[in-house]
């Protein structure tokens, strides 16, 4: 193993705070004896391009300092490698850092763990979802979160969370079912009205909410959730209890386990580690052990 790792970094995650993440991973490397190096880019494109070569240049670690996005982006550049990845969670979300049981927002901590792990080689292999060339680590959304991503992507003012939530009560007051037709690894088709559906590689998007909670991120398979038609009421009445994951016993509520799925409905994106995929329908299927992560034994299954 080499000592020189890479640092992947969004300097504009969670506000600024990728930027300020750096120095304080880096200096937790430094003092468990490697090299380190950083990587930034002009744009999404060239951050990837950055980051795959580090890898094919076999950097020690590729450390991903930002948030699902940057995260997004680092595992497209070490899939199905040996080099492993760390996380730096320091962005809105951290569902990928959540599921892994890593820091959040405590940069020092997160490369203390992340150097640890590389030094004992307690790297740890994880699944991954894929959709063509594109891997994902927590969640394909589809349906009304989506709609909202799309809305809100679409929106210029206001900045930040609050540009989403104003999105989200414009969804509300459009809330309507949409026919979708659902393929599992069985072969079996099942057509449907349905709000959303949610397909986990881990359990959680959007910063906690634990849509496919009993998602485990080392068994080879999605789990998938259904909520079912409903009325904005309802649908508002049951969306707390999301961040707990008791949803999966509302009677609106359906769930499955499968290793690779399509999804088709007219006129949604579907969206995976909170980045635009494209157009349904799409096909995902669970890729084991897809990646090496530098993450405690814990913590490797539910989030927390």
């Amino acid at each position: 193993m080499t000592s020189e790792i890479t640092l992947f970094v969004n300097p504009t995650a969670g506000r600024g705070r990728g930027a300020h993440a750096a120095q304080p991973a880096a200096s937790e490397f430094r003092d468990a004896g490697f090299s380190v190096r950083t990587v930034l880019g002009s744009d999404a494109a060239d951050a990837l391009r950055r980051a795959r070569a580090a890898v094919d240049g076999g950097t020690g670690a590729l450390i991903a300092v930002g948030g699902d996005g940057l995260v997004s982006l680092a595992l497209r550049a070490v899939a199905g490698t040996p080099t492993p990845l760390g996380v730096i969670a320091v962005g809105t979300g951290n569902d990928f850092a959540r599921a892994l049981g890593l820091p959040v927002r405590d940069p020092a901590a997160a490369g203390r763990l992340a150097a640890r792990a590389l030094k004992d080689d307690g790297a740890r292999a994880v699944d991954l979802g894929r959709v063509g060339d594109r891997w994902f680590g927590t969640v394909l959304a589809s349906g009304f979160d989506s709609r909202v991503n799309d809305r809100g992507n679409r929106t210029r003012l206001p900045v930040g969370r609050f540009r989403y939530n104003l999105a989200m009560i414009a969804e509300l007051a459009a809330l309507r079912p949409v026919p979708y037709r659902m393929t599992l690894d069985d072969g079996t088709e099942r057509e449907t009205e349905a709000i959303l559906i949610a397909v986990g590689n881990g359990s959680s998007y959007g910063g906690g909410m634990r849509i496919c909670a009993d998602a485990e991120l080392d068994d080879g398979l999605f789990d998938v959730t259904v909520v079912g038609a409903c009325s904005r009421t309802e649908l508002l009445r049951v969306f707390p209890t999301v961040y707990r994951g008791t949803h999966l016993r509302h009677p609106k509520v359906t769930t499955y386990r499968t290793a690779r799925i399509t999804l088709a409905a007219p006129g949604l994106t579907g969206y995976a580690d909170g980045e635009a995929l494209g157009p349904l329908p799409l096909t995902a299927e669970c890729v084991p052990a897809a990646v090496r992560v530098l993450a405690a034994r814990r913590g490797l299954s539910k989030g927390d």
